[in-house]
């Protein structure tokens, strides 16, 4: 099973192909879009890795890959600028879900 990114970032890409992680860098909507769909044609990509920019612009096909599919599994992952999430995402996000305060 294979990796591949997404990334708007050329370091992020850089740093993905040193750990072996194929992919592409692209810029807008359009390109992710066309990307996204590329990766869905091939049977052998289990992990789908997408700078948290790239993921913002097209949410609704993030969202319907994460629902609705198996294969593959989609990582939206910070890029060198850091995380566009705030500091307590993983706490707001239990709150959310379960409604347990920790």
């Amino acid at each position: 099973m294979k990796m591949y990114l997404i990334s708007d970032n050329i370091d992020t890409y850089t740093g993905m192909r040193l750990a072996g992680i194929e992919g592409v860098v692209v810029h807008g909507r359009a390109e992710t879009k066309e990307a996204v769909e590329n990766v869905i044609k091939d049977p052998h990509l289990g992990i789908m890795l997408i700078t948290e920019k790239l993921s913002s612009e097209i949410p609704e096909i993030i969202d319907d890959l994460k629902l609705n599919r198996r294969k593959p599994l989609v990582v939206e992952i910070p890029d060198r600028h850091g995380t566009g999430r705030s500091k307590n995402f993983i706490t707001n996000y239990i709150n959310e879900a379960i409604g347990v305060k920790i």
